[in-house]
Order: structure tokens, then sequence, then C-alpha cells
């Protein structure tokens, strides 16, 4: 009776529910401003735990362009239709290596931070650097910033956040302020290592600004023609089986 009244006071083990069995997979797409490509997909039990989810992918992703797979983008999920999440543009950012490879001894490196409100009223944080071919002293650092600041400035005012972004992309932006700041001192290089969305302005970002990727076109492989008939030689004709003997000088005939 004591072992039947010990048995029966442990308490019965848990189920432990499996949360992955009550999840869904949603696929990420990125904005109109990069053709809608499928960033990936993301695991969730309920669409709104997807909402503001971050998700990062270069641009040789969405464009197939080599020469840009160190530039990398910031999405930002913002709304969520069945079982595709759609997302907003946050931030560009250069890669680390890429980064480190553009300094060399000898030479300055000054970054900058510049606050820029575009055309269509969205507040852009945009931090070029500028690599000069030896070093400088720091006053001419400063008129470089300053020079850097004012040609933003204008750019802001003139383009929408769409085309900011696309002249970053390209590289028209860097071209622009090495432009600028070469009036002050020789410039090496001028990149746009990190750029950030503050503030959403009024205009969307449907407008596209890359080219879309180029399908992979499989290599079909070649038809295979028909093997031409090989003509059969005539076998040799058989040699008779008596040969005709040669008489010898001095053999009886």
């Amino acid at each position: 009776m004591a072992t039947d009244n010990k048995k029966s006071n442990k308490p019965a083990a848990k189920k432990v529910k499996d949360r992955w069995k009550a999840k869904e997979w949603y696929k990420l797409y990125s904005p109109k401003m990069f053709n809608q490509v499928l960033l990936g997909e993301t695991p969730s039990a309920d669409p709104a735990n997807l909402m503001g989810r971050i998700v990062e992918a270069t641009v040789h992703d969405l464009t197939g362009d080599f020469s840009k797979m160190h530039v990398k983008l910031t999405f930002k999920v913002k709304e969520v239709r069945g079982f595709d999440a759609h997302t907003v543009l946050i931030g560009q950012t250069l890669t680390s290596d890429y980064v480190r490879r553009l300094t060399r001894r000898k030479r300055t490196k000054t970054d900058h931070v510049i606050d820029v409100r575009t055309k269509d009223g969205y507040l852009l944080r945009i931090k070029p650097m500028s690599v000069t071919d030896k070093r400088i002293q720091s006053s001419q650092e400063t008129a470089v910033r300053t020079a850097m600041t004012n040609e933003v400035t204008n750019m802001g005012i003139e383009m929408t956040m769409a085309d900011m972004m696309k002249i970053i992309i390209t590289g028209e932006m860097s071209k622009r302020l090495s432009n600028a700041a070469k009036v002050i001192v020789p410039i090496k290089r001028v990149e746009v290592r990190k750029t950030e969305v503050l503030e959403m302005g009024e205009g969307g970002q449907d407008v596209s600004i890359v080219p879309q990727p180029e399908p992979e076109v499989e290599e079909q492989p070649a038809e295979e023609q028909p093997a031409e008939p090989v003509e059969e030689e005539p076998a040799p004709a058989a040699e008779t089986a008596e040969e005709e003997e040669i008489p010898v000088e001095g053999e009886e005939q």
C-alpha cells in the first residue's frame, strides 16, 4: 500500500508543446525600388510578429552585379499580405573589409556625418569618407567637411530619396563629392560608407532605381548528331592455298 501511495503522489509529466509546429514560413520581398526581389524566408507564429524584422542583402544579390558585392542594404518589414512580407529600405553600408582596403599609410582618412532632408521629406544621415593622397592638416579636413556638407545639402533640395539612393549605389555621389573637395586638397578616393533613414517621408519607394537581374539561362546540351555510317572495307582476297613454286637452278623439274 505504501508503494502505491508514493506512485500516486508523483506529479504527472507536463507535455512540452512544439512551438515550431505552430509557425508558418513567410517570404520577404524588397520594395519596388529594388524590383520586389525575394530576399529570403522567415518563420513566425503570428504575422504581427513579423512587423519590424530586419533583413540584409547586397546589391549583387538584388541585381546580379558582381562589382557591387561590397554594398549592403538593410530592409525592414512594414506590411504583411498573406504569406508575403513586404519591406522598406532603411539603410546602406559598405562591408568592413572593403573599407579597410581603402586605407593606406601616409594618407588621411576623414569621416563625415551629414544630415539632409530630401525633396520628398525623407531625413537621411549620410556618412561619406574621404582618403587623401598625403597627410593633411586639421584645418584642411574642416574645409573638406564643409564643402561636402554643402554639396550633399544641395543634392537633397533637388532630389527625392530614391534619386539619392540611386546615385549612392551607382557611385555618382562619390564623384560629385570628390570634385567638390579636390579644389581644397588632392583627393584619392571618396566613398559613401553608410546611409541611414532617420525619418520616412511622404513619397513611397515605388520607383525602381536598379536594373532587373538577368534570368539565368540554363545551357542545353547539344543535340547528338547521328553517326555517319562507316563503309566496310572489302576483305582482302584470300591467298591461294598452293603458292606457285619458283624453280631453283639445279633442281630437276
